[in-house]
């Protein structure tokens, strides 16, 4: 038997959209504040995923300028219909600023999923996040979304009860616009927090997959069903499908946010959400991954299916007696042409080519050549600076995920600063409130300078990385993270390096850590120019490395026995 170890698509992608079209598998995961907010991946055995051109990576389907971390893009739905693709997603544009949420939701379609072209976006409705879109077999449309009550909030009051249920309509595609009553399907269980709705059907019986308990470790997936598809709901006897709550020594975590599809030969699928604490914490600085699971089905309700020879009593694994517990292997549904390769790999960027490679996000907005040049000097990227770490709108910024718990990261810059206002560098970030930079700079005294910089909880710090300049040649920098701690480095020479002062907590970088966020650390290059935004900086290379080229996506110990 054939195993693949979960997470299959480790570091920060969370809120997995499945769907298979023919003998190919689609997932699509959010990816919030980082462009191009939807990224989809394809498979042809559910064990090797390919990365595809995302659907909004154009200005004209998704702009956000100004969106606060952890908006942009929540829990996007992939389906597909006669032909189309469809896509629909929220750009949330405000939360955790009190009672109120804005959230658009829109629609687009295409004929490819590889080459588009991607309809314009269609304007669906702002009642709530995460909608979904519903295929029914007589050929109708239904759109459904949590609901979001403002009316429900004060200070001190429990935020569940702003969740007051999943919403129902009928979407028109010749109109292209929501059409009919609304009406209220499913108001939650006691796991409240009910959101992430997806619907589909199976033996004349319509089943509601909904996530609840939140995204942190009461993370859970709830399935009802139905008869009719306005309802009413009955929840599952053995609910929840999903869960890691309780079991603080699960490898996989935060259990949740699914979605599910058939093979051709019949057999079920769940995509979920997971997350991996760092070792010794309760941080899980990869952020929400995705993992898969296989379904069976009993008296028309799905239950998770353990590849045979791997399920263990949970008091023989854990000690305790939690049912539904996510799997930490399933068995693909083909044999894999080949074995899956480590999805975290050492990998070193040039910048030679024509793009940028899709492992690359920027913040908010797409890169615009203007900022991000492969042309003005060839054999490097050129980084012209941008607005401040802490901008909303347009930092110069570029970064890829922490996939491993402990990893290096290092580039070659060439960059000659005027003023202090003028820095480039290497990060690694959470967001704006939390992140460390390790910024080459100008000091009027001193001239060229290197500087470990800091924005903790809001909070800003600084740290001289050098008694005198660093000269005005080429600079090498570095990032060696072991687990918890990581620290930044230089070399002048790129044989020699000097590691900085201070260490770095790596489990600050996470959604854990202040509780307001919703995505991962990521690391990456940066220019910043406050004064002019004239300020250039050449980078040679980006490289990425795993400790011991030893994916983060591979559980061992008591649990050997999962491994391929």
């Amino acid at each position: 038997m054939h195993l693949v170890s979960n997470p299959v698509l480790p570091g920060f992608h969370p809120d997995p959209s499945m769907v298979r079209v023919g003998d190919t598998y689609y997932l699509a995961n959010s990816t919030f504040e980082w462009y191009p907010g939807v990224e989809i991946h394809r498979s042809k055995d559910l064990a090797n995923w390919e990365p595809l051109p995302s659907p909004l990576a154009e200005r004209r389907l998704l702009d956000m300028a100004g969106n606060s971390a952890s908006c942009g893009i929540w829990a996007p739905c992939l389906s597909y219909d006669k032909g189309l693709f469809y896509l629909i997603y929220t750009n949330v544009q405000s939360w955790a600023s009190g009672p109120w949420k804005d959230t658009p939701n829109f629609l687009i379609t295409a004929p490819s999923i590889e080459e588009g072209p991607w309809s314009d976006p269609v304007f669906l409705n702002a009642s709530g996040f995460d909608p979904s879109l519903f295929h029914d077999d007589d050929g109708r449309k239904w759109l459904v979304n949590m609901e979001w009550d403002y009316r429900n909030y004060s200070r001190g009051k429990d935020l569940p009860d702003q969740f007051t249920g999943i919403l129902l309509q009928e979407y028109s595609p010749v109109e292209k616009r929501l059409t009919g009553e609304t009406r209220k399907i499913f108001t939650g269980t006691a796991l409240k927090l009910t959101e992430g709705p997806h619907l589909y059907k199976r033996n004349g019986w319509y089943y509601l997959l909904t996530a609840e308990g939140g995204t942190q470790y009461e993370h859970a997936a709830t399935v009802a069903r139905s008869r009719a598809i306005e309802g009413p709901y009955e929840v599952h006897p053995a609910n929840p499908l999903i869960t890691s709550y309780n079991w603080p020594d699960h490898p996989l975590q935060k259990a949740g946010h699914a979605s599910w599809c058939e093979t051709p030969s019949g057999r079920t699928y769940l995509a979920f959400l997971c997350g991996r604490p760092l070792p010794g914490t309760r941080n899980c600085v990869l952020g929400r991954e995705t993992g898969i699971a296989e379904l069976e089905w009993r008296d028309n309700w799905p239950y998770l299916k353990y590849a045979p020879g791997t399920r263990q009593t949970d008091e023989e694994l854990w000690g305790a007696s939690v049912p539904n517990y996510p799997p930490l292997a399933f068995e693909p549904p083909v044999l894999p042409a080949s074995p899956p390769e480590p999805y975290s790999k050492a990998k070193r960027y040039v910048f030679d080519g024509g793009s940028l490679d899709p492992d690359f996000k920027t913040l908010r907005v797409p890169a615009d050549p203007a900022r991000y040049s492969l042309t003005a000097r060839p054999g490097f990227l050129r980084l012209r600076g941008g607005q401040s770490p802490v901008s909303l709108f347009q930092q110069t910024l570029l970064a890829r995920r922490q996939q491993d718990f402990s990893f290096s990261a290092e580039t070659y810059l060439e960059f000659a600063p005027e003023s202090f206002q003028e820095l480039a560098g290497l990060c690694w970030r959470y967001d704006e409130n939390n992140q460390y930079l390790l910024a080459v700079s100008h000091d009027e005294q001193k001239g060229r300078v290197l500087s470990v910089q800091a924005m903790i909880g809001g909070e800003y710090s600084r740290t001289e990385g050098t008694d005198a300049n660093t000269g005005s040649g080429g600079i090498w920098l570095g990032l060696t993270v072991r687990e918890r701690t990581g620290r930044f480095r230089y070399s002048l020479d790129g044989k020699t390096w000097v590691v900085l002062r201070p260490a770095l907590d790596a489990a600050v970088l996470s959604d854990e850590y202040f509780h307001e966020g919703f995505t991962g650390a990521f690391t990456g290059i940066f220019c910043v120019d406050t004064a002019r935004r004239a300020a250039c900086a050449d980078f040679g290379y980006f490289a990425y490395t795993p400790e011991d080229g030893k994916p983060a996506n591979r559980i061992t110990g008591k649990e050997k026995f999962y491994e391929q």
